[in-house]
């Protein structure tokens, strides 16, 4: 896991699906660790211009295909599964080389598309979270650290 989380983290930007401006919700909570460890994000939403994280507006993208150089990207989705296997698919087509699947955003055919599509793959057991998944709030700060981007934040 230690190669995927370097990959991932050693993207330049990352994206956030399912961000939201309901701070009950992990998409809010994940956009908002991004921005709290000053890493470039944007977050996606169809249904909504922008999202209200951190007492700013900021501006959402569609879908991953809307991102500008989606393969400078690395992906965190917070969906359900159903729209998660969509997600992946477009994620694929747009060029992004590596996701995060938090807990409860992906079922096993998902997980097995996105092991077999993607550069690398953050999912299923053996996180630091209380399931037992890999979840960037509890597993985030490991990564930034095998990535050499620890000590950034705001």
């Amino acid at each position: 896991m230690e190669a995927a989380l370097k990959t991932f983290f050693s993207s330049p930007r990352f994206a956030v699906a399912g961000a939201s401006s309901d701070p009950s919700k992990f998409g809010h909570k994940v956009f908002a660790w991004y921005l709290t460890h000053s890493l470039p994000t944007t977050p996606l939403n169809p249904r909504s211009p922008s999202v209200s994280v951190l007492f700013k507006d900021h501006t959402t993208a569609p879908s991953p295909s809307a991102l500008e150089n989606p393969s400078s990207y690395s992906l965190s989705i917070i969906t359900p599964p159903g729209v998660t296997k969509t997600l992946l698919k477009e994620a694929k087509e747009a060029g992004i080389p590596a996701v995060w699947m938090q807990p409860g955003s992906f079922d096993a055919e998902g997980l097995e598309y996105a092991k077999k599509e993607f550069k690398a793959v953050i999912a299923g057991p053996g996180g630091g979270s209380s399931e037992g998944e890999w979840c960037v709030l509890v597993d985030g700060e490991e990564g930034l650290r095998v990535a050499g981007r620890e000590g950034s934040r705001l």
